[in-house]
């Protein structure tokens, strides 16, 4: 009797050790499901030529993180939207657009005279062609990537979109990195900025772990470059004709 009653005692604290450990597991796997972490890194950027200052301000950068596979959480999908980078006083507004893929953007012209907005580089290949003032033209980011953007007539007008893939990124002030809402995982950090070197940029690119807690990633050095927005060929590949009329400019379909 006495040892029957000791084996119910017996098998009811096993049963009672195995739902606590159930449930820990369970509180446990909802916390690493659920939780996310602040990141943060700063970018510091270097003169490529050592009798040159380091510039007052720095450059604005971007730093993105994509989840490593099976290391990281999934990135949950972007929804995408409809953006708008106008062309402005021979300028474009914004100078800087951060899409999700699949995004369509908007090039209204706002200026009295006609644009032919292009970009011919890694990220989203596209030819507008010439519209008046008053109409838009879109094009679908379906890609990640980084476009430059520029206008076939008005060599001064240069604009930059990245398209990204993933919700975990931010762009700099005046160096200070904040990405909020990571979860722990491993990732791939991307780097970007229109004032650094092609070079610098590749070698800033690598693993990291984000921890359970905030994540301080430290710094990135950039080696300081020219824009490529600066000096530009057409659409092309030649050289700009000057016209004395930015209005009505030579144009070279």
């Amino acid at each position: 009797m006495d040892s029957s009653i000791s084996m119910r005692k017996m098998r009811r604290r096993q049963a009672t050790i195995l739902a606590c450990g159930f449930l820990l597991l369970f509180v446990a796997a909802a916390r690493s499901d659920g939780q996310s972490v602040e990141v943060t890194l700063h970018v510091d950027f270097e003169s490529s030529a050592p009798t040159r200052k380091e510039p007052v301000a720095l450059p604005v950068s971007v730093v993105w993180l994509t989840p490593v596979a099976a290391n990281a959480a999934a990135a949950p999908p972007l929804p995408a939207h409809i953006f708008q980078m106008a062309q402005r006083n021979k300028m474009f507004d914004p100078h800087i657009l951060i899409v999700p893929v699949g995004s369509i953007v908007v090039f209204p012209n706002r200026d009295p005279f006609f644009h032919n907005v292009f970009s011919l580089f890694n990220g989203k290949k596209f030819d507008l062609g010439l519209y008046e003032t008053g109409s838009e033209r879109s094009v679908r980011f379906d890609r990640e990537g980084i476009s430059y953007v520029f206008c076939n007539i008005h060599p001064q007008m240069g604009a930059v979109i990245l398209s990204l893939a993933t919700p975990y990124y931010a762009v700099s002030r005046e160096g200070a990195i904040i990405i909020p809402q990571v979860p722990p995982g491993r990732y791939h950090l991307n780097v970007w900025s229109e004032s650094a070197t092609l070079e610098s940029l590749n070698a800033a690119r690598r693993d990291v772990t984000v921890q359970m807690t905030a994540t301080n990633l430290g710094s990135v050095s950039l080696v300081a470059a020219p824009s490529p927005l600066a000096h530009h060929a057409n659409k092309f590949g030649e050289s700009y004709r000057e016209s004395p009329d930015s209005a009505s400019p030579e144009i070279v379909y």
